[in-house]
């Protein structure tokens, strides 16, 4: 009997995605290698359907979606390209934790701003500044003559 345990990441406490909703693409990297670098695919491209998870309310995938900018395809996948190591492994780990701090950025509400008006002394302040820049300009003024 063959048990299927449903592997997931989690990345906060309210967020966490199947590890099948990844889809991981092995491909040829360029850069330090020597030889094995043709020959071996360590590269790492992956994809996460953003769109059609579950495990992402609206709001987090709404600020994941500008979060990722140009690596969001227009079908809704977020693709990150790993290429910064010789090892696949580690390509893959390295794409895995880019796209957990990516969800985690989205899933932190932004602070709203409040306005608020200057305070009374401040505006005293700001006013005094003026006049003493004032006085420093009318100072180098020269005087003319009435002659």
């Amino acid at each position: 009997m063959l048990l299927y345990t449903q592997v997931m990441i989690y990345i906060t406490p309210a967020i966490s995605i199947e590890e099948k909703a990844i889809k991981e693409e092995f491909i040829r990297a360029s850069g330090p290698g020597g030889q094995n670098v043709n020959k071996v695919s360590t590269a790492v491209r992956l994809r996460f359907d953003v769109l059609n998870s579950t495990s992402l309310s609206e709001p987090v995938r709404k600020r994941l979606k500008s979060l990722a900018g140009e690596r969001m395809t227009e079908d809704g996948w977020l693709i990150i390209d790993a290429r910064r190591f010789r090892t696949q492994k580690a390509n893959r780990d390295d794409a895995l934790k880019r796209l957990i701090e990516l969800i985690r950025k989205a899933a932190l509400e932004p602070e709203i701003r409040h306005r608020t008006k200057p305070t009374y002394g401040s505006k005293l302040r700001r006013l005094d500044a003026k006049h003493h820049h004032t006085e420093i300009k009318k100072s180098r003024r020269s005087e003319v003559s009435d002659t």
